[in-house]
């Protein structure tokens, strides 16, 4: 992968917004940066458009915060941006999952939103690299 300052900055600037807006539990909020026709992929099926990510983040526990680490980025396209993350989420009431998140940001009139959105869970062991 091409792993460089600026494509982390556009990378950072979309999962911020994202980040804030799991921490405020604003499901509407977090669906708002992701494309109209964008796949997500949780910890549940799948869903396809921003309704479903609004249900999902509405569905989370107030508490729950993301702490994310940029593992690396591409670039596919000059409008595309891949991003391979570690994240934390953290509850009130129960210990800290740790996942990773891989990510397709695409340009859009607007500016650059989330297309794709598929978090892997993988065993403890394997995580503690990060």
């Amino acid at each position: 992968m091409n792993d460089t300052t600026a494509d982390q900055a556009v990378l950072r600037e979309v999962l911020d917004r994202w980040k804030d807006a799991v921490d405020r539990h604003e499901p509407e909020r977090v669906a708002a940066l992701f494309t109209e026709d964008a796949v997500f992929q949780g910890l549940h099926p799948y869903t396809v458009g921003r309704p479903g990510v609004a249900a999902y983040y509405a569905a989370q526990p107030p508490g729950l915060t993301a702490d994310y680490k940029i593992l690396t980025t591409g670039r596919p396209a000059d409008d595309l941006m891949l991003g391979y993350l570690g994240v934390d989420f953290s509850f009130t009431d129960r210990p800290t999952l740790s996942v990773y998140l891989g990510v397709l940001v695409k340009r859009t009139a607007d500016g650059w939103a989330i297309a794709h959105y598929q978090v892997s869970q993988l065993p403890h062991e394997t995580a503690e690299g990060r």
